[in-house]
């Protein structure tokens, strides 16, 4: 076996080692996170790609597939067809945030917003750094009218990812609406 074979064999092995170690899995991410709340602005982007990324492996290639599938189908307004896949996701995969939080959003594009709720909660049970998950939840809560709650679920999100751009300008809102300010 030549260098460059071996050196991509133990790159594919130290790979399938990580995936299947959750302490060693974990670890990543949280260090992930910690660069992404001290990123400067310039390196946010990254940094937020990195966490998303590593939060959208299962450690499964099936279950990656139907997570691909189902947010293709999302991205082009095909709800329900979205819902189908990242329901086999969640029950296949019961265990994996990111299914309940892609299949919250699919939920919710859909206006279906009881079970967008539970699959919220059940992904920030699993994934409680899940910004995004967080920001979904405060939308939900301000669109059901609950304007205190969705600013502290903002200012939850911007305490994990102080470059959360979509929960700046929602807090910023809320806070011209005399919402959210501190006294």
């Amino acid at each position: 076996m030549n260098i460059v074979n071996l050196k991509h064999t133990v790159a594919a092995i130290g790979a399938v080692v990580l995936l299947c170690n959750p302490v060693i899995a974990q670890e990543r991410i949280d260090t992930l996170l910690e660069t992404l709340r001290t990123a400067p602005a310039e390196q946010a982007q990254a940094a937020q790609r990195d966490v998303e990324r590593e939060w959208a492996r299962s450690g499964s290639a099936a279950m990656d597939l139907l997570l691909k599938r189902g947010r293709e189908a999302l991205s082009v307004g095909e709800f329900g067809v979205a819902i189908d896949h990242l329901t086999a996701l969640t029950d296949h995969a019961p265990d994996f945030a990111e299914g309940f939080h892609a299949r919250a959003t699919a939920y919710y594009r859909a206006e279906l917003y009881g079970p967008a709720l539970d699959d919220l909660e059940k992904a920030l049970a699993l994934n409680p750094d899940n910004y995004n998950a967080i920001f979904g939840l405060a939308v939900l809560f301000e669109e059901l009218g609950d304007s205190r709650r969705a600013a502290q679920l903002y200012r939850r999100v911007l305490a994990i990812n102080p470059h959360h751009e979509n929960a700046e300008k929602a807090l910023e809102q809320l806070k011209t609406e005399g919402i959210g300010r501190t006294l």
